[in-house]
C-alpha cells in the first residue's frame, strides 16, 4: 500500500539537475535541515507564484511532468499545487521523508482549504515547507507550538490549536491567522479535485485577473488585477495602477515572460475587469 501511495506522485518526471539549475542551486548531497532551508529559500526567489494560466482558462493540468516542463524548462511560476508538487518530489529524490498535506487560507473567514504545503522531516525535526503560499513563506517553519520565523522580515509563528497548526503572520493588530492545516496526509486526487475549484469555479480569487506573487528579503511584490502593490516590513504599502500598455514590462519585472497572444488575452481581461468595476 506504502509503496501504491508513492507510485501516485510519479517523482521520476522531476529532473533533479534541470531543477538546481532552474532555482541556482549547487549540487546536494544529501537530506539535512540547512539544505532544505537552502532550497526552500532558492526556490521562493527564483520561481514566480502567478495564476496566468488559470486567469486565462488554459490550465494543463497538475500531472507532475506538466508542472516540471512548465515550471522548470518553460521557465513559468505556477500556483500552491505546482509548487508544492515539484518542491516535494525533489525533497523525496534527495532521500527527505515528506507529507503532502492540505491547509484552510484565511480559516476565521470563508476560507477554502485548497492550499497544498509540505511536512518534511529534516535532522530529526519536521518542518511545514510552503513554497507555493504566493509572497508569504520564505523559510521552512519548525512544526514546533509557538515557533517564530522571521520570513523576509516579516515574522510568522506556527501555533497549535486542538488537531490544528496555525500558521500565523504578525501585524499591527496582533497575530493574523494565515491558514490551518492538520495532520492528514493527502492523495494525489484530493490535489486535482481542489486544484479543478480553484482553477474553475467563479468564486475562486484567482479566476477573471492576474495574480502574480514575489518575495525576497525585505520586499514582498504582487501583481493583482491592474493594481501593482510592493510592500516592506518598515512602510506603508506602495500601490501602481498598471495600465495595459504596462503589462509586459510589469509582468518582466516579476520575472514573468509571457508570449505576445498571452499578453493579448491578458491586456483584454484587465480591460473587462475595469469596465466591469464601473458598474
Amino acid at each position: 500500500m506504502a509503496e501504491q501511495a508513492k507510485d501516485e506522485w510519479r517523482i521520476e518526471a522531476v529532473d533533479l539537475d534541470g531543477y538546481l539549475e532552474r532555482i541556482g542551486h549547487p549540487a546536494v548531497a544529501g537530506p539535512s535541515a540547512a539544505v532544505l532551508r537552502s532550497l526552500h529559500e532558492a526556490h521562493v526567489q527564483a520561481i514566480p507564484f502567478e495564476n496566468i494560466d488559470v486567469a486565462l482558462g488554459q490550465h494543463p493540468g497538475i500531472e507532475l511532468a506538466t508542472i516540471y516542463d512548465k515550471l522548470v524548462r518553460r521557465r513559468r511560476g505556477g500556483y500552491c499545487f505546482e509548487h508544492a508538487l515539484l518542491f516535494a518530489a525533489v525533497l523525496e529524490q534527495l532521500g527527505f521523508d515528506v507529507e503532502r498535506r492540505m491547509a484552510r487560507v484565511q480559516p476565521d473567514g470563508s476560507g477554502y482549504r485548497t492550499h497544498m504545503m509540505l511536512r518534511v522531516r529534516a535532522d530529526g525535526a519536521d518542518y511545514l515547507a510552503d513554497v507555493g503560499f504566493g509572497a508569504g513563506v520564505l523559510s521552512p517553519m519548525p512544526f514546533e507550538d509557538g515557533a517564530v520565523v522571521d520570513q523576509a522580515g516579516w515574522r510568522h509563528r506556527l501555533v497549535r490549536r486542538g488537531p490544528l497548526w496555525n500558521l500565523e503572520r504578525a501585524g499591527t493588530d496582533g497575530w493574523e491567522v494565515l491558514h490551518a492545516s492538520d495532520e492528514q496526509p493527502q492523495r494525489f486526487a484530493d490535489y486535482e479535485v481542489a486544484h479543478h475549484y480553484v482553477a474553475t469555479h467563479p468564486h475562486s480569487p484567482f479566476i477573471g485577473k492576474p495574480v502574480v506573487f514575489r518575495l525576497a528579503p525585505g520586499v514582498s511584490r504582487k501583481l493583482v488585477g491592474d493594481e501593482l502593490t510592493v510592500l516592506r516590513p518598515s512602510g506603508e504599502p506602495e500601490v501602481t495602477k498598471v495600465a495595459p500598455e504596462q503589462l509586459a514590462d510589469v509582468l518582466a519585472g516579476l520575472d514573468l515572460a509571457l508570449s505576445e497572444g498571452e499578453l493579448d488575452e491578458l491586456r483584454k481581461l484587465l480591460g473587462t475587469s475595469a469596465d466591469s468595476s464601473l458598474t
